[in-house]
C-alpha cells in the first residue's frame, strides 16, 4: 500500500511543478542549502550516511569488501589529497576527465561531452560550490532520471588508494569537480561498480533530459556526415565506439592506437579543401586524458577513415528546455510512464501472442509531415525512447537489464480502449525497435506517413517485472495518449425479495441459519465452504472469513453484519452467475483461471479496469503460478462491487471525485 501512495504522492509532485531543472527532486529528500547552513552553524564537515565512506558504497563483487580491488583503499577529502583543492580550475573541459580503476569509460565521454555545452553542463553542476567560506564538505549535482530532474547531494569523501583518487580525476591534480560528479551518479545508481560497463547514451540522457539514437556505421545513411555536423551545430552530444568481438578484444588497442570497447567523444566535423577536392573530417576526443600534453587523446579523422574504423556513433538531441538559442528549431516530446508487472502487465514480445495484448498500449497520432526532409521522402519523423528504469540500482540484489523493445501498429479505433487479444492476432505490426536489447533504452528512428499509430513497449520474455519510460520525439508536433480501459462498473442492482424466494430455497435457509434466522460472516464461510469441497471442476482453497465479511458487508442492508432470507437469496444468485463466467473463461479445464482470463471474466462480470487496478488485483488475489481460483475470483469481484457502490453513494451529484475527511477516510478503508 505504501508503494500505491508513494506512486500517487509523485503524480501530485509532477503536477504542481517538482522535476524539472529548475525545481529538481530532492534526492532521499536531501536539501543541499538546509545541509550545508546546519554543517556551517555546528562547525562540521558533511558526512554523507545515506551513501557512507564504506565498502557497499565501492561495489558488490568486483569492487566488494573482500575484493584485491579494494584492498587498502582509503576515503579521503580533496583537502587531505592536496593543499589547495579547487572546484573547477579555468572552467570545466576535456581534459578535467581521467579514467581511473572503474570501467565507467562511457560516463567519462559523456562528461567530457558536456564540457562543450556551458548551457547543458550547468545544469548538471549546479553554482555556487567550492572550497572557499562556505566549504562544508558537502557537493550537490543535478541528473535527468525517467523524465525528471533529481538534486543529488554528497559529501566530499573520495576513494583513493596510495593518496591517488582511485576513479575519475582530473589532469590537473587540484581540480575536483569531475570526481564528485562520478561520486553522486555512483550515489543514484547504489554504488559505483555498479557504473561499471554502459553505453555513452546513458550519460547522455542522464546530463540533458535528451533522447539518443545509436547508428551502426556499415548501416550508416548516405547522408551520415550531415546527420553529425547538424547535430553537432544544434548542441547535440556524440559519442563514439569500436565494437568487439571477443573477451580478448576488450580494451585492445589498434594499428590506429584506436581502443577497441572503449567510449570516444565526437567533438567535431568540417568539409574543407584538401589537394584540389573537397575532404570531409570529424574530430574525436578520447576521454582518457592520461598524458601532461593538453592537446592529447584529441585528433582528427577524414570521415571515410572513421567509418571504417569506428562501429557506431550515438548522438543525443537535446530536449526545447534545453536550448537557449532561437536559432534551434526543437522537436515536440512528451513522456509516459509505465510498468511491466508479472501476471497483470508483463506480457512478453509478439512470440507470446497469449499474453502480448497484456502489455501497456499507447496512440501516437502524427497529422504534419516533416520540413523539407534531407532524403526527400514525405513523411513525419520521430523517435521513441523506451527506458527501463533502475536496472543498476537492482545490480546489487544480482539482477540486470531487461531485454527490451516495442512494437508499432497502425492504429484506427477507440483511443479509450485497452485492445485486446483478438486484435493483435488480426493486426501485423508496422514497424518496431531495431532489435530488442539489454540495454538501458531502445530508441528508433521512424518515418512513416501521416496517421494514428499504437505502440506496445514490453520485455523480450513474458513476466519480467520492471518499470519504464516511453517518449515520443517528433519533428512537428503530435499528440500522444495512454490507450487504456475506462474505469467503470455496470453493477447488477436485481435484489430478490423474501416473498420471491421458493419453498425449497427458504426450507434450506432456515436450517442453515439457526435460531436467529440471519447468517453471519462465520456462518457464511461454513456454507460456502461445504458447497465449494463438493466440486471437481474448479479448484479452491477455501472461503477465507476476510472474503465472507465482504460478502455480507456487500449485500447486507439492515447494517447489522448479518444477512436475511432475501439478502442470502441475493448473494447465492450472485455466486452462481460468477460461477458461470469463470467456468466459462476457464478454457483449458484446469479448474482455475489465469490472470490473462481473469481480465476478461472481470469485463463479463460488468468491470472495466485500467492496467493500473488490475495490477493491484493480480498481487492481491493471484497465486504464486499466476492463477486466480474460485474463492480468490469472488471475493475480488465482491469487493470491487462494494468499492464502486461506495463511491457512487458518495458521489451524490455524479461528478466522478468525492471529498473526505480524515474519519470518512478511515470507515471507509476499515470496511
Amino acid at each position: 500500500m505504501s508503494g500505491i501512495a508513494s506512486a500517487l504522492a509523485k503524480q501530485r509532485a509532477r503536477a504542481a511543478g517538482f522535476g524539472t531543472n529548475a525545481n529538481a527532486v530532492k534526492y532521499l529528500n536531501q536539501d543541499f542549502e538546509a545541509l550545508r547552513s546546519q554543517c556551517l552553524s555546528n562547525g562540521v564537515l558533511f558526512s554523507d550516511h545515506n551513501f557512507p565512506a564504506a565498502p557497499e558504497s565501492l561495489g558488490f563483487q568486483d569492487l566488494g569488501p573482500r575484493s584485491p580491488k579494494t584492498r587498502g583503499v582509503e576515503w579521503k577529502r580533496p583537502g587531505e589529497l592536496c593543499r589547495s583543492p579547487q572546484f573547477i580550475v579555468g572552467g570545466a573541459t576535456r581534459t578535467d576527465i581521467c579514467q581511473g580503476a572503474l570501467g565507467d569509460c562511457w560516463l567519462l565521454a559523456a562528461i567530457a561531452s558536456l564540457t562543450l555545452n556551458e548551457d547543458v553542463l550547468a545544469r548538471v553542476v549546479p553554482s555556487g560550490q567550492g572550497f572557499g567560506g562556505d566549504y562544508a564538505g558537502i557537493f550537490h549535482f543535478q541528473f535527468w532520471q525517467f523524465g525528471e530532474w533529481v538534486d543529488v547531494v554528497i559529501d566530499d569523501r573520495l576513494p583513493s588508494k596510495d593518496g591517488e583518487l582511485l576513479f575519475v580525476h582530473s589532469a590537473e591534480g587540484s581540480e575536483f569537480w569531475s570526481a564528485l560528479l562520478e561520486k553522486a551518479y555512483a550515489k543514484i545508481n547504489g554504488c559505483y561498480e555498479a557504473l561499471s560497463g554502459g553505453s555513452t547514451t546513458e550519460g547522455f540522457e542522464d546530463f540533458t533530459g535528451g533522447i539518443a539514437e545509436s547508428y551502426e556505421l556499415r548501416k550508416a545513411p548516405s547522408n551520415f556526415f550531415q546527420i553529425i555536423k547538424k547535430a553537432l551545430d544544434s548542441g547535440a552530444l556524440l559519442g563514439c565506439s569500436i565494437d568487439i568481438t571477443s573477451a580478448s578484444d576488450s580494451e585492445a588497442v589498434t594499428r590506429q592506437k584506436l581502443v577497441k570497447g572503449h567510449a570516444y567523444s565526437l567533438t567535431g566535423a568540417v568539409e574543407l579543401a584538401y589537394r584540389g577536392r573537397m575532404q570531409k573530417l570529424v574530430r574525436v576526443r578520447n576521454p582518457w586524458g592520461q598524458n601532461a600534453n593538453a592537446e592529447d587523446g584529441e585528433f582528427w579523422m577524414s570521415l571515410e577513415e572513421f567509418m571504417r574504423q569506428y562501429s557506431r556513433v550515438e548522438i543525443c538531441t537535446l530536449t526545447p528546455d534545453a536550448l537557449t538559442s532561437d536559432g534551434y528549431k526543437p522537436w515536440s516530446t512528451c513522456k509516459f510512464d509505465g510498468s511491466w508487472r508479472r501476471g497483470s502487465t508483463a506480457g512478453g514480445c509478439r512470440n507470446n501472442p497469449y499474453t502480448f495484448w497484456m502489455n501497456p498500449q499507447f496512440v501516437i497520432k502524427l497529422d504534419e509531415e516533416d520540413d523539407d526532409p534531407d532524403d526527400n521522402e514525405v513523411g513525419c519523423s520521430f523517435v521513441v525512447g523506451l527506458i527501463q528504469k533502475n536496472r543498476r540500482r537492482l545490480r546489487k540484489m544480482g539482477e540486470d537489464m531487461h531485454t527490451i523493445g516495442f512494437a508499432i501498429y497502425e492504429f484506427h479505433g477507440q483511443r479509450e480502449v485497452h485492445l485486446d487479444k483478438n486484435y493483435f492476432l488480426t493486426h501485423a505490426q508496422k514497424a518496431r525497435s531495431e532489435t530488442f536489447v539489454n540495454l538501458r533504452e531502445v530508441s528508433t528512428r521512424f518515418k512513416m506517413p501521416a496517421g494514428e499509430y499504437l505502440i506496445v513497449p514490453s520485455t523480450f520474455e513474458a513476466h519480467k517485472d520492471g518499470d519504464f519510460c516511453l517518449r515520443v520525439f517528433s519533428e512537428k508536433q503530435h499528440e500522444t495518449q495512454h490507450c487504456d480501459d475506462p474505469i467503470d462498473a455496470q453493477l447488477d442492482d436485481e435484489v430478490v425479495s423474501d416473498a420471491e424466494v421458493d419453498s425449497g430455497f427458504r426450507g434450506l435457509f432456515v436450517k442453515l441459519a439457526g435460531a436467529d434466522m440471519e447468517i453471519s460472516a462465520v456462518e457464511l464461510q461454513t456454507i460456502m465452504n461445504k458447497i465449494v469441497a463438493k466440486r471437481t471442476d474448479i479448484k479452491t482453497d477455501g472461503f477465507s472469513l476476510e472474503t465472507c465479511r465482504v460478502m455480507v458487508n456487500v449485500m447486507d442492508d439492515s447494517g447489522n453484519g448479518k444477512l436475511g432470507l432475501g439478502e442470502f437469496a441475493t448473494l447465492w444468485k450472485k455466486v452462481q452467475k460468477y460461477l458461470g463466467i469463470y467456468k466459462h473463461n476457464d478454457l483449458d479445464g484446469s479448474g482455475t483461471m489465469s490472470t490473462p482470463e481473469m481480465r476478461v471474466a472481470l469485463k463479463e462480470a460488468g468491470f472495466t479496469l485500467n492496467n493500473s487496478i488490475f495490477q493491484v488485483l493480480v498481487a492481491r488475489y493471484a497465486e504464486t503460478d499466476m492463477t486466480i481460483d474460485f474463492d480468490n475470483f469472488v471475493g475480488c469481484l465482491m469487493r470491487l462491487e462494494m468499492m464502486f457502490r461506495l463511491f457512487k453513494k458518495t458521489d451524490i451529484d455524479n461528478s466522478g471525485s468525492i471529498e473526505l475527511n480524515f474519519h470518512q477516510w478511515l470507515m471507509f478503508t476499515m470496511i
